[in-house]
């Protein structure tokens, strides 16, 4: 994966750079390609030889939810024409970071066995603030395998208080 992180770095330095006036935007278009390009199948379509990059293009335009805008398709042109579609998503990753890190926020991934409404949502969020010590951007991920409670991941540091991790905590205690 580090060649993957080495390869995508420059790309979302020049996007970060080149889109400082609308950011927000920037991200929400890049997030939908990054999306588009990790199906396995286009990803399939793309590396066949036969193949043309217009034709690569055509196929993520037309997948797309939106129209997108004349910066969004000339940085899919570069991306495509230099055979870095499979970079996308950590792409957008590391555009997000730079994004966060010039905001002074955090993304945070809630996973959760049941779905939040959004008054726990909030009040959850408003909890993992404090206890992170930052501004974060929540979002929710249902895993049914936790069986309650929720984890969380923020960056490289996990919060787990789910029912899963203290049976397996347990499951330790018991057999050591």
């Amino acid at each position: 994966m580090a060649e993957l992180a080495t390869i995508a770095r420059p790309y979302a330095e020049a996007l970060f750079q080149a889109s400082k006036a609308d950011l927000s935007a920037t991200a929400a278009w890049l997030d939908e390609l990054a999306a588009i390009a990790s199906n396995a199948q286009l990803m399939q379509f793309a590396d066949n030889p036969k193949v043309t990059s217009e034709q690569v293009f055509g196929l993520i335009q037309g997948v797309a939810k939106a129209q997108l805008s004349p910066a969004a398709q000339n940085f899919l042109h570069a991306v495509i024409d230099n055979g870095r579609l499979s970079a996308m998503p950590e792409m957008a990753a590391q555009f997000r970071e730079r994004v966060n890190a010039q905001s002074g926020t955090s993304d945070a991934v809630v996973y959760s066995a049941f779905d939040i409404d959004a008054a726990a949502l909030a009040n959850v969020t408003e909890l993992l603030q404090k206890r992170f010590g930052r501004k974060l951007n929540v979002s929710v991920t249902l895993q049914p395998e936790l069986i309650g409670g929720i984890r969380v991941v923020v960056g490289d540091q996990v919060l787990d208080t789910s029912v899963k991790a203290r049976l397996d905590q347990m499951k330790v205690a018991l057999t050591a």
